[in-house]
């Protein structure tokens, strides 16, 4: 105990208590939600942080049978998987190729990505919506796939090509030697060395894409269920607010992305790490 006391410094202490205090900032509104949801509307109005009076199951039977959440969970869950397997499938690849080709292709394309960091997603939002009505795609389920993809572009290029710049050659050119294909030595050989890359990519554009809010109301079908985030802002009245169907809906949009994190997260966490040191 004496020697594990002495470990610790004032600085220390101050860096944990800040922690421990911003973990409880970031907490708070998840078990707020959590208990909220198992209250009633009345329970809620009376006493918001109190703890409900006994478990209701009933706000989530009035979620699942009386709106539109089923359906907008599935959108959802369709636009972030698809989305996010469509990135995982290009984004590599163009890294790849500008990794490892160089010279003036490199040079030439490399800043076009890392401009789509730079411009704000409002300047070319107006201009972004009238060239999804030319093309006809305002109003479906496509348009979304196509923005999320290209705006993970820019960032999966630069967190890809920081890792592929890691991974020796001398292990491609092995596989060529035997006989393999360059798009074979990439996802034989080169993909599943990225896996702590890909699974930081995973977390960071499925949680982007599962709690937008934005892209989904404006360009997804109208007078259509859209995404979960769209249908709990709907819950929200002119004249009456449904809190507990509210936080319902809330807690049951919270828990993927929590599980998700938890699955992925030793992978998640390597791969901040290493990209941190290899950038």
């Amino acid at each position: 105990m004496a020697a594990t006391a002495k470990k610790w410094k004032p600085g220390d202490c101050v860096i944990f208590i800040i922690a421990c205090i911003l973990a409880l900032a970031f907490f708070f509104p998840m078990f707020f939600s959590l208990i909220s949801a198992f209250k009633t509307n009345g329970e809620i109005l009376k006493n918001p942080i109190g703890l409900p009076q006994k478990i209701n199951f009933a706000n989530f039977v009035y979620l699942w049978n009386k709106t539109s959440i089923p359906r907008a969970t599935l959108n959802s869950a369709l636009l972030t998987i698809v989305s996010c397997l469509l990135i995982i499938l290009f984004v590599p690849m163009s890294s790849y190729v500008i990794e490892r080709r160089g010279g003036k292709f490199s040079s030439f394309f490399y800043p076009f990505f890392l401009a789509g960091m730079m411009i704000p997603f409002q300047a070319y939002m107006i201009p972004l919506f009238k060239e999804l009505r030319v093309i006809g795609l305002f109003g479906t389920m496509a348009a979304p796939v196509i923005i999320y993809i290209s705006g993970a572009s820019s960032f999966g290029t630069l967190l890809y090509c920081s890792f592929i710049r890691g991974v020796p050659k001398e292990i491609e050119e092995s596989a060529a030697i035997d006989g393999s294909s360059p798009f074979m030595t990439f996802w034989q050989i080169v993909f599943p060395l990225l896996k702590p890359c890909t699974a930081s990519m995973l977390i960071l554009q499925g949680v982007g894409i599962w709690n937008d809010f934005l892209m989904p109301m404006m360009v997804m079908p109208p007078n259509q269920p859209k995404t979960i985030n769209v249908e709990i802002f709907s819950f929200i009245g002119e004249f009456q607010v449904r809190y507990d169907v509210l936080f319902c809906g809330t807690f049951v949009a919270i828990a993927p992305v929590i599980l998700m994190f938890i699955f992925l997260q030793k992978y998640f966490v390597s791969g901040i790490m290493a990209g941190s040191v290899k950038s």
